[in-house]
């Protein structure tokens, strides 16, 4: 039953904290940022909101900084829009796998466009 209350929480805090960072934070060290995932442990007391960000490594730096700095507001904000007798505590972590995934993506065109050329020599 916790588990399945933690899902539920995980999928709301996506949504509401997706919401914060388009139209409240305005830090202007904020990227495009994107949720790809909230994590809420059993006993709701942690949750870890994980972030991609467009742009370089010191974009992503920058941005999860100002996130992190941020993360205050955004539980007392959480707070008055979910209720909920504890809000969870919120740390931003930044999520690379759209940036493997790009990379494995390249790396496998590579491949077939070499395989393409010893193809064609044959």
């Amino acid at each position: 039953m916790a588990k399945h209350r933690a899902n539920r929480l995980a999928e709301t805090l996506k949504e509401e904290i997706s919401q914060m960072i388009r139209e409240e934070l305005k830090d202007p060290r904020l990227g495009f940022t994107t949720v790809t995932d909230v994590e809420v442990a059993d006993d709701l007391g942690h949750a870890k909101v994980f972030v991609s960000v467009l742009g370089d490594a010191q974009a992503g730096k920058d941005s999860l900084d100002a996130l992190n700095r941020a993360a205050g507001f955004v539980r007392s904000e959480i707070g008055k829009r979910i209720r909920l007798r504890h809000v969870p505590e919120i740390v931003f972590k930044y999520d690379a796998s759209l940036e493997k995934g790009a990379h494995i993506s390249k790396l496998l065109r590579e491949v077939e466009t070499s395989t393409d050329r010893n193809d064609a020599g044959e």
